[in-house]
């Protein structure tokens, strides 16, 4: 199974290369279902695996020019805070059964994908639509500025709670907010998945949280070279269809992982 494993994770980090986000969602059932993880740990190492990654990939695009950072530290600052309260605070008050009757238990972890589903299948939406259907929306910058910190904490809480960078919102957030081009959306995403994973993941170590650094450090190299061959495709590939292609993934993995949550949803 840890070769299987190994795939994955380079197809995580083509992904993620290739789209800024997306990748990171498959990071977690990598650690579960391939290298046996308990989801609590897996969630945590994740956020490893997926800053790393993320870091490498955001200064191949700082070298082409393609990241905002004055947009990506209001989206940022806000995000890091977001995810340490999340894991630190929100994520130890929430019981393992929220409720249960005859036979049927609703836990934490059914809330928790259910809810990071359908915020997928919600930002898709905004990305599959045609260039034309949506026009930037234009603000006042301090407004601007306000809406891109809240999308920021927000993005935060849920990749605190799932392990993942949050890229398939923050991707929709920087372009129809802050008005950047798709690819710019990209490599600024990936400044900022880098910055919340790196800093949440400190935070779990300085909470005691195992780590295999041995295991870690090998799937994040793996998912480096991937990172490296998506960022080179990304910038090959027509701006409209990589947005395209982009929405049409995450509604399919928000799909899949809704579907896969309603087998546990039974009497």
């Amino acid at each position: 199974m840890e070769t299987l494993g190994f795939i994955a994770s380079l197809v995580m980090g083509i992904i993620l290369g290739l789209m800024g986000g997306g990748g990171s969602i498959l990071t977690v059932p990598i650690m579960v279902y391939l290298f046996g993880f308990s989801p609590t740990v897996a969630t945590g190492n994740s956020l490893f695996v997926v800053g790393l990654t993320a870091l490498i990939g955001s200064i191949m695009y700082i070298r082409k020019g393609d990241i905002d950072f004055k947009t990506g530290f209001f989206f940022a600052v806000p995000s890091v805070i977001g995810v340490n309260v999340s894991r630190g605070l929100i994520i130890p008050k929430i019981p393992e059964i929220i409720f249960s009757a005859n036979g049927f238990a609703f836990t934490k972890e059914i809330l928790i994908m259910v809810t990071f589903a359908s915020l997928m299948i919600a930002a898709s939406y905004s990305m599959i639509k045609k260039k034309s259907d949506r026009k930037p929306r234009s603000v006042h910058p301090t407004m601007q500025a306000v809406l891109i910190g809240l999308q920021g904490l927000v993005v935060g809480l849920i990749a605190g709670f799932v392990g993942a960078g949050g890229g398939f919102l923050i991707i929709p957030a920087l372009v129809l907010f802050a008005g950047l081009q798709m690819r710019v959306a990209i490599g600024t995403s990936l400044m900022i998945i880098a910055l919340q994973s790196l800093l949440g993941f400190a935070g779990d170590i300085s909470r005691g949280t195992p780590v295999d650094w041995f295991l870690l450090g090998l799937v994040a190299t793996i998912a480096i070279v991937g990172i490296i061959v998506g960022s080179v495709i990304a910038h090959k590939i027509n701006e409209q269809k990589l947005k395209t292609a982009f929405g049409w993934f995450v509604l399919i993995m928000g799909v899949v992982i809704l579907f896969e949550q309603t087998r546990h949803l039974s009497f």
